[in-house]
């Protein structure tokens, strides 16, 4: 698995692989249907030094999903966000990509906290953070608006102090 910036070579791609129903189901900023034109819009907030993102790749460069880090510069933290392709689910990527941001999160950010959150009726996120070494910090109970229903948040954070590469 490689990390590389997003490039609009890859929109063919990436717009059947993030638009997929169930991958905008189980994530807070991916839209339902996506678009080519949402594809610009990532890559726009990609350029940004608060808005860090990355193409999770498998060696042969084939795109299978996205990372990234959402900077609070104020704050000295970041919150951790990813997303596969459903046919990359359960291999393992989102565990190592995530664990490859999180290492470049302190050790070459500097950042003091990185957390991350997912919607509680998707366990497959919950297992990656713990995996990566976060902790559960708490829930927010129906502190989402999605698609018309209220959902429930499980939030993680590991402290640079308790980092483990």
């Amino acid at each position: 698995m490689l990390l590389r910036a997003f490039s609009r070579a890859d929109i063919p791609a990436l717009v059947p692989l993030i638009g997929a129903r169930v991958v905008a189901a189980t994530t807070l900023r991916i839209p339902h249907p996506y678009s080519a034109s949402d594809a610009e819009v990532l890559f726009a907030r990609s350029e940004t030094d608060d808005e860090l993102r990355w193409a999770t790749t498998l060696l042969d460069r084939t795109l299978i999903g996205g990372v990234g880090l959402r900077r609070e510069r104020d704050h000295n933290r970041a919150e951790l966000g990813f997303w596969l392709g459903v046919p990359y689910w359960g291999n393992g990527y989102a565990t190592e990509a995530a664990r490859a941001v999180l290492r470049y999160g302190f050790e070459s950010l500097g950042l003091h906290r990185i957390q991350a959150s997912h919607f509680s009726n998707n366990p497959a996120s919950g297992a990656v953070l713990r995996k990566i070494g976060m902790q559960h910090e708490g829930s927010l109970r129906k502190h989402i608006l999605k698609w018309e229903q209220y959902l429930d948040l499980e939030v993680y954070a590991v402290l640079k102090a308790e980092y483990k590469p």
